[in-house]
């Protein structure tokens, strides 16, 4: 979807401020929708009444988009309703929140219960996502709220407690318990957040246990999977990480499709324990086994150390208790890990640091989060293979300051964990939005360029190779990978597959000792103060001159007026000027333009009108040609095929040889504001942008007397100066 700077950059620039002032943060998460859970509720429990949320109503609109939208039948029988309608004697949890509390209905999220199975075993987690405060009783106004991790940030979202039913049965996520409403709400929240329940049909676990914890997902393939594995997944489970699996089908449409041993390919579970026993038939080995939950609650695998298999009679009484083992139908099952390596394909791990979970040592990681996005035309460059635009990708420099404490180990080197993570995908999915294939790579900075922050150009990227980069580019909402390089300054480089996919991310960069990441942004300035035009004076034989030939070129379009000083001063305006100007560059076949259009000419004369008539002298004029023929050259440079247009992603250089250095927003707002459908820029919106730009710095340095970089305005004066450029 494209963006308005009006929109976009105005949002970003508010969310740096709440940054600074510590919204975000988990005493202070960010209010979604503008909604202050506790000023809600109290309102309604004054007024006596029930909350109801116009920003996520009990309508077809919160359901879905397509399959549950307006056209669907699956939405004409479904009642919203509150859990007193539901149930003489609802709670919000009953005796505990637990993985059996999570019964998938009649929405693919599969993947999302999952998450909340596993969420269940650290209550501290749990709490933190699902506020106990709450109930049906005690104050009770119909209102709820839930917190989540959203990219970057934590979020409180407000719900009323109105849900999907059928026929009196909830349709969607519900609990073993038919009073225990926790779940159903928690999903409801989800959704919100995403903008409708449909929005949830289909994904990967990984994605709600980062959205529950902030942690960072670590993937392993149980085919190449490390000797150290069923250590590793001890390990996550003590120190409080989420994990869960799935079994990959190969064709679509054999998703979620049962196997003879009871599991479910193209399906997610959480695993929930690792454990060992010891069989009376084994007497010097034990067994590696392994719980998962189906969360559907039902379903299990069948295969040995399933509920009913002859492998339990081979245990103590006290052992099958500690195992928690249990003969129901309830989703929940063991099996022996070697069976798990053989039947799963693929295993997530959240990490709530990402701490080496091979290592015994618990280290404390940082963490760095940088903000950024791809603009079709400007900073959205594809991959490697597609070097004439790859440099142009949002660039980060890394510093690895200090290498790791290992005694045991020689190599000089700092341990790191890149995750790339695309945002706003699924809430966008209404709109056509599908995930982009991602990735990054990372180049090593040479020495003489340290502490350079200008963005790397093309020439360093056809010249050099990556040092590290991600296993390959894969359309999941996160990319994460595990380093070790030597400590120096690098180039971290994220970017989809294909060039001019437009999309924000995140890039979180965790680091084991002091280590930096930040987006490369030049400092905004001009090469050179910008000059006004210079007053009129005695004239040189060189001044005369250029009036002559001024004359010539304006012909009978010139208005005279009288002035002051005597005589007669020759002035045009605007439409003068566009004819004036035209009319030369007809002449230039090679530029392949159309000329200049109106409002370029008026914004040429606010730029270049000192004494505020509206029209330009002489001088004025004779400032403005010089200016044309030196853009003029550099659009000439770039338009090496003389097409009439620079391609968008040259637009950054092209800027620079004008003298201006800008960060890499504005390079984007210039792309979105002078680039037509095809990337190109043409002469006359070239030169608009460059008087605007020369226009704004001018006023700038107007305001800055003491020249400090920062200025203080009142909305006519910001009004005076948005106008004048």
């Amino acid at each position: 979807m494209p963006y308005t700077p009006s929109g976009f950059f105005c949002d970003r620039l508010i969310r740096e401020r709440e940054r600074r002032d510590g919204e975000g943060s988990l005493s202070k998460p960010l209010r979604f929708s503008g909604q202050d859970f506790t000023i809600l509720k109290q309102e309604y429990i004054q007024k006596k009444s029930l909350f109801e949320d116009d920003t996520f109503p009990a309508s077809v609109e919160s359901l879905g988009y397509k399959e549950l939208g307006h056209k669907s039948n699956k939405v004409k029988n479904i009642v919203w309703k509150r859990p007193k309608d539901i149930s003489d004697n609802p709670q919000f949890i009953v005796g505990g929140a637990s993985r059996t509390d999570i019964c998938q209905g009649d929405l693919g999220d599969c993947w999302l219960l999952a998450a909340i199975a596993s969420l269940t075993l650290n209550e501290k987690l749990l709490y933190r996502v699902v506020p106990q405060d709450q109930s049906f009783s005690d104050n009770y106004a119909g209102i709820f709220h839930f917190q989540f991790w959203r990219y970057g940030d934590w979020v409180d979202v407000v719900i009323d407690d109105r849900i999907p039913t059928f026929n009196g049965q909830l349709v969607f996520t519900k609990s073993a318990e038919r009073n225990e409403f926790w779940s159903a709400l928690l999903e409801k929240a989800y959704a919100k957040l995403h903008g409708s329940y449909e929005a949830l049909k289909g994904g990967n676990t990984t994605e709600a246990m980062e959205d529950f914890t902030g942690g960072v997902t670590e993937f392993y393939e149980l085919k190449e999977a490390p000797k150290e594995l069923y250590k590793i997944m001890n390990k996550a489970l003590e120190r409080g990480s989420l994990m869960g699996c799935s079994i990959d089908s190969l064709v679509p449409a054999r998703f979620e499709t049962r196997t003879a041993t009871g599991l479910v390919k193209g399906h997610a579970y959480s695993v929930t324990a690792v454990e060992e026993c010891k069989p009376s038939q084994h007497k010097d080995s034990k067994v590696r086994l392994v719980r998962l939950r189906n969360p559907w609650g039902q379903v299990e695998w069948n295969g040995p150390w399933s509920d009913n298999s002859k492998e339990w009679t081979t245990i103590p009484k006290a052992e099958k208790e500690k195992l928690q083992h249990q003969n129901a139908e309830d989703g929940e099952f063991w099996m022996s890990f070697e069976d798990f390596k053989k039947n799963y394909t693929k295993i997530e791990i959240c990490n709530l640091t990402p701490d080496a979970l091979e290592d015994d040592k618990i280290h404390k990681w940082t963490v760095s989060v940088n903000e950024g996005r791809w603009v079709r035309g400007c900073s959205a460059g594809g991959c490697r293979n597609y070097p004439d635009t790859f440099w142009t990708n949002p660039q980060y420099r890394l510093r690895l300051l200090e290498e790791d404490d290992d005694p045991e180990d020689n190599e000089m080197a700092c341990s790191f964990v890149v995750a790339l993570m695309q945002k706003n995908r699924r809430k966008e999915r209404k709109m056509g939005a599908n995930l982009f294939t991602i990735g990054f790579a990372i180049y090593e900075v040479p020495k003489e360029m340290h502490g350079n922050k200008q963005h790397m150009q093309k020439e360093f990227f056809l010249f050099n190779s990556s040092k590290a980069r991600c296993k390959s580019y894969i359309n999941l909402r996160e990319v994460t990978q595990r380093f070790r390089l030597s400590p120096g300054e690098y180039v971290i480089v994220p970017s989809t597959y294909e060039p001019h996919q437009e999309g924000e991310f995140i890039l979180r960069v965790f680091s084991e000792k002091r280590n930096t990441s930040e987006e490369i942004e030049n400092r905004i300035e001009a090469d050179h103060p910008v000059p006004a035009p210079a007053s009129a004076g005695e004239e040189s034989e060189e001044d005369q001159q250029f009036r002559t030939i001024f004359q010539q070129i304006a012909g009978d379009v010139s208005t005279w007026k009288p002035v002051s000083a005597g005589g007669t001063e020759m002035e045009i305006s605007a439409n003068e000027l566009k004819n004036v100007l035209n009319r030369v560059v007809s002449k230039h076949k090679e530029m392949n333009t159309e000329g200049f259009s109106l409002e370029s000419c008026r914004s040429m004369i606010a730029l270049m009108d000192m004494d505020g008539t509206g029209r330009l002298n002489l001088q004025e004029f004779r400032h403005l040609w010089n200016k044309i023929k030196q853009w003029q050259g550099i659009f000439k440079h770039y338009d090496s095929e003389q097409t009439g247009s620079v391609n968008s992603y040259e637009m950054r250089n092209a800027v620079n040889d004008a003298g201006f250095r800008l960060n890499n927003q504005l390079y984007d707002i210039i792309t979105m504001r002078y680039a037509n459908e095809n990337m190109n820029i043409d002469f006359d919106s070239f030169v608009s942008c460059l008087v605007r730009l020369e226009g704004m710095f001018r006023a700038f340095q107007a305001f800055d007397q003491d020249g400090d970089g920062t200025i203080r305005l009142s909305v006519l004066e910001w009004l005076q100066l948005t106008m004048y450029a």
